[in-house]
């Protein structure tokens, strides 16, 4: 079977899912957007892979949501998508987003009828508040005319069905990466390390680190007898502000700057608790990673990593990213957690996230495609 994958540019942590896929399917061609994006510090990496990168007009534009943040964007048109796609003559194309992209995938569908498309859906129903009319109504032209629709987690598939797609053509997906690699990590921390909290990702607004700092002002102000760290790895234009907010003398806040996706198993090593704050993520597979390596994960259920993989009290705590009193009583939780409850905690981290390894979410995408083939579209709303 010959499967084509559009998409911007390929994380590091969709590149197993993408050699699994390839292994499982014998022909992947993956057509690119861009090598990277600006914003974006990862390495380019696709080696192995049979990749194009496309003839494409970037346009830069801003994101403003209702959750009060705003950031840069930017928005890939490929030229050459049909063109690209005749020479390939795929059986198979899956397009990442619901936009430009999969519209020149159904476009080209109308010249080989044959050929399937599956709509990855990187969205979900926080993700999408507030989004303006043309793009809703661009999405439910799309809705007739893909043929199975990957949605991530309940979030997801939520908001695909709020289109008005028939719930048969939906299949539940999670992301993944590879999570033998950062289970290498011991369990065991070092004393003094066990509650040391620590977020990976961009300094930016919708990452809701502001609010998270000031809760955790609070509650180090609250009790100040203990010794609060935390640990910020990563760049971003929020730096500045967050190194200015006042904060108790109990609490040290630790900027480790950009670290390398090589070194991040490493660093989670280092650190007792995975704090994610975010006000809006469609997945977050910093979750994954954490977890893997062994951290319970203080998160917001607005991720759905966080929202799908995390069990209060089990594997971590959870709250309602921009709720002040629920973060400080998760935060309370958390910095309370005995050693004992903090091991367990470590091991049942791990377990979750070794459940949902790159094979897995291989097998979950094969179901989309399978259904596509035989004609038989059946919605999987199972776990993941």
């Amino acid at each position: 079977m010959r499967v084509a994958f559009l998409t911007n540019v390929i994380p590091p942590y969709h590149k197993p899912v993408l050699e699994a896929l390839a292994a499982r399917h014998g022909t992947l061609r993956i057509f690119l957007s861009t090598p990277m994006e600006s914003n974006r510090s990862w390495k380019v990496d696709w080696e192995g892979l049979d990749v194009i990168v496309q003839k494409t007009v970037t346009m830069r534009g801003r994101w403003r949501h209702p959750r009060g943040f705003e950031e840069p964007t930017e928005v890939h048109f490929p030229l050459d998508t049909v063109a690209q796609l005749s020479r390939f003559d795929p059986d198979i194309i899956i397009s990442t987003e619901l936009g430009f992209r999969t519209l020149s995938a159904v476009l080209y569908t109308k010249l080989r009828r044959r050929t399937r498309v599956i709509a990855w859906t990187e969205v979900t129903e926080v993700s999408e508040h507030g989004r303006g009319l043309a793009r809703n109504l661009l999405r439910k032209t799309l809705r007739n005319n893909v043929d199975a629709f990957l949605a991530l987690g309940d979030g997801g598939i939520r908001y695909i069905k709020s289109l008005g797609v028939d719930e048969r053509k939906i299949f539940k997906l999670a992301y993944t990466t590879d999570v033998e690699r950062f289970a290498s990590v011991p369990l065991a921390r070092q004393p003094g390390h066990e509650r040391r909290l620590l977020y990976v990702g961009q300094l930016i607004e919708r990452k809701g680190l502001t609010q998270f700092v000031q809760a955790l002002a609070r509650w180090a102000d609250a009790n100040a007898a203990e010794r609060v760290e935390f640990l910020l790895a990563g760049e971003g234009p929020l730096r500045e502000g967050l190194e200015r907010l006042p904060v108790p003398a109990n609490l040290q806040i630790n900027f480790v700057g950009p670290v390398a996706y090589s070194d991040l198993p490493k660093l989670y090593g280092e650190a007792g608790v995975f704090a994610f704050p975010t006000l809006v993520d469609t997945w977050g597979v910093v979750v994954n990673e954490a977890m893997a390596a062994g951290l319970p994960v203080l998160g917001s259920v607005h991720a759905q990593a966080v929202f799908e993989m995390v069990r209060h009290g089990y594997n971590g705590w959870t709250f309602h990213a921009g709720d002040q009193e629920e973060t400080f009583r998760a935060l309370d939780h958390t910095l309370r957690a005995s050693p004992a409850e903090l091991d367990q905690m470590r091991e049942y981290a791990r377990q979750t996230a070794l459940s949902l390894t790159p094979q897995h979410v291989t097998e979950l995408i094969d179901d989309a495609i399978q259904a596509c083939v035989t004609g038989r579209a059946e919605c999987r709303f199972a776990d993941v």
